[in-house]
């Protein structure tokens, strides 16, 4: 029987590479995110995979939408083995001195607080069934501040980063594993948000969505009595 996971963010980017490598190894995946009609373009690049992706529009920094997203998800599949948090947002004007408080707040409601809630929406659900990875995208910002991500960004992923941490401190013992993934740059939409986009010839020495997946199914695949609680990768 095919395993289910959840991946939020899977629109575009980083969770829709890994939702697309996921049901290229024939897993069940459940695309969250806050547009249908992103989510079903992954399902178009799923291929003769498309069966195995389902669609659940959700905006992860709200807590009732995510339950209600959980339940919907949980009724369809019944189990849940893996839960990928990759949402992520950021804003041109990022630095201290221009940082509006709406964007501070989208910032943390998403990368961070989003998490918190799909977290703890199948938390039960793997706690019940005594097994689950939870993987975590976070990002190089999360280990070190810089005036190019800006601090709302670097304040989600540090507290993304111990929110894995008190996973594993928390439920390892009832058999529940969580890893954090620390990519550098990598080319996404996100850098469409930047003050300056790159152009083209620096997105091309990026790391690309699919190195950041390949990172997270290496978590995923781990035997059981295993876990990596932090990878780091970043372009050469």
């Amino acid at each position: 029987m095919s395993k289910t996971a959840v991946v939020t963010g899977a629109g575009s980017g980083v969770g829709q590479a890994i939702a697309l490598a996921l049901a290229g190894e024939n897993w069940r995946v459940a695309l969250v995110g806050r547009r249908l009609e992103t989510l079903e373009a992954t399902v178009q690049r799923a291929g003769p995979r498309q069966s195995q992706c389902s669609c659940f529009a959700c905006d992860v920094g709200n807590p009732a939408a995510v339950a209600e997203m959980a339940r919907r998800v949980l009724a369809a599949f019944v189990e849940v083995d893996t839960l990928v948090n990759a949402a992520g947002t950021n804003a041109p004007r990022r630095a201290l001195e221009v940082l509006a408080l709406e964007d501070y707040r989208a910032m943390i409601d998403t990368n961070l607080s989003g998490a918190y809630y799909c977290v703890q929406a199948f938390l039960p659900h793997m706690r019940a069934r005594g097994r689950g990875t939870i993987v975590n995208i976070v990002s190089d910002a999360g280990k070190s501040a810089s005036p190019k991500a800006g601090p709302a960004y670097v304040m989600s992923k540090f507290g993304l980063a111990g929110l894995t941490q008190s996973i594993n401190a928390e439920e390892r013992a009832r058999g529940i594993r969580a890893c954090a993934i620390f990519p550098g740059d990598i080319d996404t939409p996100l850098l469409d948000k930047r003050p300056q986009p790159p152009d083209a010839e620096a997105r091309a020495r990026m790391l690309q969505p699919e190195d950041v997946a390949a990172c997270a199914l290496l978590c995923i695949n781990l035997p059981p009595r295993a876990f990596a609680e932090e990878i780091v990768i970043r372009p050469r």
